[in-house]
């Protein structure tokens, strides 16, 4: 089901509020797996709700799909909301996100990635994040940065 899709016929490019969730996959030496998205720069896997999902059946499945790992163990950072999260998107929708970041080390499986959502997927060290890291997810793992490297 795509959600966003069907109200998207009924509202056209109107504001609308649009849940979701990322998360930060750590591996063991605290580097973090960052998505080279086809639709921009560098970001978190992670994705909008669909309708009955909570917010971590969300990160689980949007991790699942854009890099094929699998995920158990999350753990709640923080909820980002409000006017710094307005977006207005090529095509010309635009909506305010309500974002909630998790935080996980708990994964299974090989990274594998769609190429039609992903020109890349890959660890990068937390201090040396890559050029491309957009504005909107830098804002998710800035505030996190101490406590991802304990």
């Amino acid at each position: 089901m795509d959600y966003v899709g069907e109200i998207r016929k009924l509202v056209g490019h109107r504001p609308l509020i649009l849940t979701g969730s990322v998360v930060l996959i750590l591996n063991e030496i605290n580097e973090l797996l960052l998505q080279h998205r086809t639709d921009g720069g560098w970001g978190l896997p992670g994705g909008l709700m669909e309708l009955g999902e909570s917010l971590e059946d969300t990160a689980r499945r949007e991790v699942k799909e854009e890099t094929t790992l699998e995920i158990d163990e999350l753990k709640l950072l923080g909820v980002f909301s409000g006017e710094d999260y307005y977006f207005k998107v090529s095509n010309g929708d635009e909506l305010y996100s309500v974002t909630a970041v998790y935080v996980t080390r708990n994964i299974k499986g090989k990274i594998e990635y769609d190429p039609t959502e992903s020109y890349d997927v890959q660890y990068f060290g937390i201090k040396n994040l890559p050029e491309g890291l957009t504005k909107e997810y830098r804002s998710y793992i800035d505030p996190f940065i101490e406590e991802l490297c304990k």
